[in-house]
């Protein structure tokens, strides 16, 4: 980006029209993003009737208490096998986590999703099938084609468990009203 200015750690809001039916009103957190690539998680795309405690079960990890069935989530398009957490810093693993944003970091290995199952879980997390991914330039190539608004995260926007209407709330931290946004997009 210009200036070295690289959005590690803001929010994409999918624009109408982004002609990509995987992002559709999309909100993605980026986890890292450099001259060479980008990678964020998308924090709004709940995988139909796959449940947390599900999908632990499934991966033979035992719960030590009672779980909320948290949905879990599409985080994109890319690795849909591996499972990727994004969870409140309170849970770090010194070899494993990544710094993403302030309070927020996420980790890929089995040892989070037993932390998530254990008796001291991170306060807040969400578990993600896939990531989005870009590769050199293409973000900023989007960016400046109008495909994505950035915003400020925050623990609603990223954990809130009312996926239909993050894409709107996240519109409206910016002063958009969804209801006005055009599907064409122009230059001035």
């Amino acid at each position: 980006m210009e200036g070295g200015e690289f959005l590690t750690g803001k929010m994409l809001i999918a624009m109408p029209g982004i002609g990509d039916p995987r992002f559709e009103r999309a909100v993605v957190l980026i986890c890292a993003h450099d001259e060479g690539h980008a990678m964020g998680v998308a924090v709004n795309r709940p995988v139909e009737g796959l449940t947390l405690p599900d999908l632990l079960t499934r991966l033979d990890v035992t719960p030590s208490t009672e779980m909320a069935p948290d949905l879990v989530l599409l985080g994109g398009p890319v690795d849909r096998e591996r499972g990727f957490v994004l969870h409140t810093d309170d849970y770090m693993s010194d070899d494993h986590s990544l710094f993403v944003a302030d309070g927020v970091a996420l980790t890929a290995t089995r040892e989070v999703l037993e932390a998530m199952a254990g008796l001291h879980p991170p306060r807040r997390s969400l578990l993600a099938l896939g990531y989005s991914g870009w590769g050199a330039g293409q973000l900023e190539m989007e960016l400046r084609e109008n495909v994505w608004l950035t915003c400020e995260p925050d623990e609603a926007l990223i954990f809130g468990a009312d996926h239909a209407h993050k894409w709107s709330q996240a519109l409206a931290k910016i002063g958009v009203d969804a209801s006005l946004l055009s599907s064409t997009a122009g230059r001035a």
